[in-house]
């Protein structure tokens, strides 16, 4: 969990006041590194706002699996993997994200004969 920008701030205040590093980690209970990383931040860009998350995918492109599937629907999964260099199980994981099903069920449930 990130801290609040009032918190931030008063982090640094309490800094600018004349208070050293050490003593600015104690008194808030938080590392030396993360006050260097608030003042660097509030120098360079005058804010002490969270950085909104990146978070994306790492080696499979949704789209470009979306458009494999749909040129090769009867790719096994170790062949996918293959073509995105990746293991089967993420490329597994990666069809469960996208909600994309590989199981084929028949048209009919078979015979019934009463």
């Amino acid at each position: 969990m990130a801290y609040e920008e009032r918190y931030r701030k008063r982090v640094i205040e309490y800094r600018e006041e004349g208070h050293t590093l050490k003593e600015t980690a104690k008194v808030f209970k938080i590392g030396t590194a993360t006050i260097g990383i608030w003042e660097k931040q509030y120098k360079q860009t005058g804010s002490l706002k969270k950085k909104p998350l990146n978070r994306g995918f790492k080696k499979i492109d949704p789209e470009k699996l979306k458009a494999y599937i749909k040129q090769h629907p009867d790719a096994y999964l170790s062949e996918m993997a293959q073509e995105f260099s990746c293991s089967d199980v993420a490329i597994s994981k990666a069809l469960k994200r996208l909600k994309i099903t590989r199981k084929k069920r028949r048209n009919c449930t078979g015979n019934k004969t009463r």
